[in-house]
């Protein structure tokens, strides 16, 4: 064992992932998590945009199985949806309705947000020495007297107030928020952050699939046509037979919040596929709606000097546009490299010494592929705020033209559905017969 306790901030799929990474390495985990936790899949409050679609891509779902083993086949248990990527999908973007579907042999599931927290809570609720104490509010991450070594937190509320101690602290709050505190208070600058202003509205609703539901696919993207047209839709089936729809619009092209209003902006997709799919289907619930102004990272990698025995991962790293569905695969993800860090410095003299540094180091590489994969679709619209990348023109004709390729392609195709679903980097194009194709493509008329 590396120490006798560590504790992770936040029960979301970051922490929990967390939690399960520490578990092998030290004597007690506990988990402080400001929300009441629900016994089964409920929405909480503290995560507001958890009525809307959640993604869990292949490389996180694989990244969660191998935290947990058996996390699969338990999501298959409670109800989530098996789905033959890029066969059940039916994708539309302009110039191919639908792409072409091919299967590529292996599955992933669709459910709701709250199912995979609570299936992600069951696993780990398996490992003895894991505690999840919630309604406990973490005030402050604590260090000891003039020293730059976190040695707690400052909790109110759980099993009682005032400080709880611990070896390592993982910062999975979400917001980031006590880790700047802390930074401040130490004479620390924080980190330098790279936002991009992509101002996305979003709606969701949620229906029964009906029995006239189409065969030929599962669930449906509908693209947005940048720059032009800004909105698209995302509709996956979860557990309990139904569908959840999210809409979702791009600077100022927003979905209302009502019912009907709902409808209206769903018929006016590109494509009616959507539109026609629901048209009849009883609706489960009120529309529920979310604004994200602007995706945000924190270059913690490029600090002078960091506190030891802190680790900050999930969204406190990295808030990605959700329209792309990487969050909590990302944050699955950090926790398996985490993991892999603990463990390689088990006989270490002193296994937390630099641990913050090597962990911000290792993490770069799988937040650079969600990263700079949306941030080329984010500038193709001209009203995105930001710094925008060196040579994106040329990079988005690129983009078209691994559409075209891939659409012709069976392999090309693969690899850009391994490279979305984070199962390979995006340096993976850079092979010279996968660049081959994309630039045939871009050179035809």
């Amino acid at each position: 064992m590396l120490g006798k306790q560590a504790i992770v901030i936040g029960a979301g799929i970051g922490g929990l992932a967390a939690a399960g990474a520490l578990a092998d390495h030290f004597e007690r985990v506990i988990v402080l998590e400001r929300d009441r936790l629900p016994a089964g899949p409920a929405h909480r409050a503290g995560v507001p945009q958890g009525r809307h679609v959640h993604v869990l891509l292949a490389g996180g779902q694989r990244a969660l199985e191998s935290l947990f083993p058996g996390f699969t086949a338990a999501l298959a248990q409670a109800g989530a949806v098996p789905m033959r990527m890029a066969l059940d999908i039916r994708s539309e973007l302009e110039g191919y309705d639908p792409f072409p579907q091919r299967d590529f042999g292996w599955d992933n599931y669709s459910m709701s947000r709250p199912l995979a927290e609570h299936v992600v809570r069951n696993e780990l609720a398996k490992r003895a020495n894991v505690e999840l104490r919630d309604h406990c509010r973490v005030d402050a991450i604590v260090t000891a007297a003039g020293k730059p070594i976190v040695n707690g937190v400052r909790a109110a509320g759980g099993d009682g107030d005032g400080a709880v101690a611990a070896e390592l602290v993982v910062d999975a709050s979400g917001s980031g928020a006590l880790t700047l505190a802390l930074l401040y208070a130490t004479g620390n600058a924080p980190p330098p952050e790279t936002r991009i202003g992509v101002d996305l509205g979003y709606a969701t609703a949620l229906f029964a699939i009906p029995d006239h539901a189409p065969a030929d696919w599962k669930g449906v993207f509908t693209f947005p046509s940048p720059p032009s047209v800004r909105r698209g839709a995302l509709m996956l089936p979860i557990e309990g037979d139904r569908w959840i729809l999210s809409l979702g619009g791009a600077h100022g092209d927003n979905p209302p919040a009502d019912f009907d209003g709902f409808l209206a902006f769903a018929a006016a997709l590109r494509t009616p596929t959507i539109s026609r799919a629901i048209a009849g289907a009883e609706p489960l619930a009120d529309v529920a709606r979310y604004l994200f102004t602007d995706s945000a990272r924190r270059h913690f990698d490029r600090l002078p000097s960091f506190p030891r025995g802190l680790i900050v991962l999930g969204d406190a790293v990295c808030r990605f546009n959700p329209i792309y569905g990487q969050g909590m695969s990302v944050a699955a993800q950090q926790a398996c490299i985490l993991r892999r860090l603990l463990a390689a410095r088990a006989d270490a003299p002193d296994p937390l010494e630099t641990l913050p540094q090597a962990f911000f180091a290792a993490i770069r590489d799988v937040i650079d592929t969600p990263w700079e994969t949306a941030a080329v679709q984010d500038f193709a619209y001209p009203q995105t705020r930001g710094e925008r990348p060196a040579g994106i023109e040329q990079t988005l004709k690129l983009a078209v033209a691994l559409n075209r390729a891939a659409a012709r392609d069976a392999g090309v195709h693969k690899l850009a559905v391994e490279v979305r679903q984070l199962l390979k980097p995006r340096s993976a194009y850079a092979d010279p017969s996968f660049m081959a194709h994309i630039y045939a493509a871009m050179h035809e008329t």
